[in-house]
């Protein structure tokens, strides 16, 4: 294997592992609680966020619970009836809505502070950002394959951080915009197949704010949802328990009640 491919195999790899950092860390463990994780677990989910490097879990989960609770309003952080580029990137451009800082000063987060893990990701966030994100992607391939710093920087570190920032941001504009509505035809979030793929299965949004407590996010189970693969592998292994599922016939009902016909 050439160095040019090692470095992008290494790209992938940290963009796996700070995609679980947000996916089955950030947004469905410490958002939604939508299962439970032991120490061990935890504090692998809290480094892999920090190699994410998309704000620290408390701050994640707040603006999240925030999104959920008023989507598409001006209290939702990155509101899509703004438009696509303000709710993929031009959200971070600007200062909070009032709203978003008002309604989220009211919400209950007591849960996340309770959680030493999240306390010292916050605490030391900057350090241990630029270990995760940065310092340690850059070092593996120097070390190792004798890559030069200035590529083991911006392959190893830069591109997968990118890559992984833009995914991450497809599902506030992409899966709010394009695809369809079975579940509930109401809301904006829809079923993306495209963002799901690149998002290890986070593009089944309309059933994900139907049903947000559901630890898989999706009504399929393991299809096309690596991170259910993995909350499931951890759960095989003890260090994950208390998985939360919507039921098949509350998903019926719902589906039937208010969803736009499409399967």
């Amino acid at each position: 294997m050439g160095p040019l491919l090692q470095d992008l195999s290494q790209a992938y790899f940290c963009f796996l592992l700070n995609a679980l950092g947000v996916t089955a860390g950030a947004h469905r463990l410490w958002s939604h609680r939508s299962y439970k994780a032991k120490l061990p677990l935890r504090i692998f989910l809290a480094a892999a966020n920090s190699m994410a490097f998309q704000n620290d879990i408390f701050e994640w989960a707040r603006d999240h619970r925030v999104h959920h609770k008023y989507s598409e309003t001006d209290a939702d952080p990155h509101n899509a009836r703004r438009g696509f580029f303000f709710s993929h990137i031009g959200w971070l451009f600007v200062r909070k809505h009032q709203d978003v800082i008002e309604k989220g000063r009211k919400l209950d987060l007591t849960d996340l502070l309770a959680d030493p893990v999240v306390r010292f990701q916050r605490k030391y966030y900057k350090i241990t950002v630029a270990l995760m994100c940065f310092l340690i992607p850059t070092m593996v391939p120097w070390c190792f394959w004798g890559e030069s710093l200035w590529n083991s920087y911006f392959l190893a570190s830069i591109l997968h951080y990118t890559i992984s920032l833009n995914v991450t941001w497809l599902v506030n504009s992409a899966a709010h915009m394009y695809g369809n509505r079975p579940y509930d035809k109401h809301i904006s979030p829809r079923q993306n197949l495209l963002v799901t793929l690149g998002t290890i299965g986070e593009g089944f949004h309309n059933y994900h704010h139907t049903f947000p407590f559901d630890y898989s996010a999706s009504e399929f189970g393991l299809n096309f949802n690596p991170t259910t693969w993995f909350i499931d592998l951890m759960c095989w292994l003890g260090l994950a328990t208390d998985r939360k599922r919507a039921t098949k016939p509350m998903i019926e009902a719902r589906k039937a009640r208010t969803g736009d016909g499409s399967s």
